[in-house]
């Protein structure tokens, strides 16, 4: 029988829904699969790494009917995320998405060369913000106050383990989630080169949402 939709922590069997929201959401929170020859490199980057390393801090949306529809991702120290990232993850899947040249000549290239730089996560304007974070919700399932129901879970799950702030990156040209960061009390964080990224940080105290 459906039930309401509902926050509930991450289950293995989620694993194809959530590679299928990353995909679905990856190019400027727009389906990627139009623009990349194979897509999968989306959540082999910024989706299953987070729950193989911490599936304590992933939490889905589910519609009711034991769906995944979007989910919130989180590490708690980046510094190790990134350590166990490239000493844990990256050989499960370097495989299938070797080191590309650089420059990278094509866009699966060019996230291919994240995958392979998970040092890329480590900066030190970040360090006072020790958490990052990823969100996504499928279309249909968007500006509907899942997002900020999502972000709150995963806010008191960090403060929780005593972490004080969390941050995040996003590319500069989704102008849409921008807006909805500020909502939820993201402020800028100036970084020496953002590259594409614009990336924000907030305290994970819930209550400010």
């Amino acid at each position: 029988m459906a039930t309401s939709p509902t926050i509930r922590p991450y289950r293995p069997e989620d694993r194809e829904a959530l590679d299928d929201i990353c995909i679905r959401t990856a190019h400027h929170g727009e389906d990627s699969r139009p623009h990349y020859a194979d897509p999968g490199i989306f959540p082999a980057t910024f989706a299953a790494p987070y729950v193989r390393l911490e599936p304590e801090l992933a939490f889905v949306l589910d519609d009711g009917r034991g769906r995944a529809v979007g989910y919130i991702l989180g590490a708690a120290d980046t510094a190790r995320f990134a350590e166990a990232f490239r000493t844990t993850w990256l050989p499960l899947v370097a495989g299938r998405y070797p080191e590309p040249p650089r420059p990278p000549r094509t866009p699966d290239e060019v996230i291919a060369g994240l995958l392979h730089d998970p040092e890329r996560m480590v900066l030190p304007e970040l360090a006072a913000h020790p958490a990052h974070l990823h969100i996504d919700l499928l279309p249909d399932w968007q500006r509907r106050g899942y997002g900020r129901r999502l972000m709150r879970t995963l806010l008191q799950a960090l403060q929780d383990r005593g972490v004080p702030a969390v941050h995040l990156a996003m590319a500069t040209a989704n102008t849409r989630a921008r807006a909805f960061y500020a909502r939820l009390g993201f402020e800028e964080i100036e970084v020496s080169e953002p590259g594409a990224a614009t990336y924000l940080g907030r305290t994970t105290k819930p209550d400010r949402l």
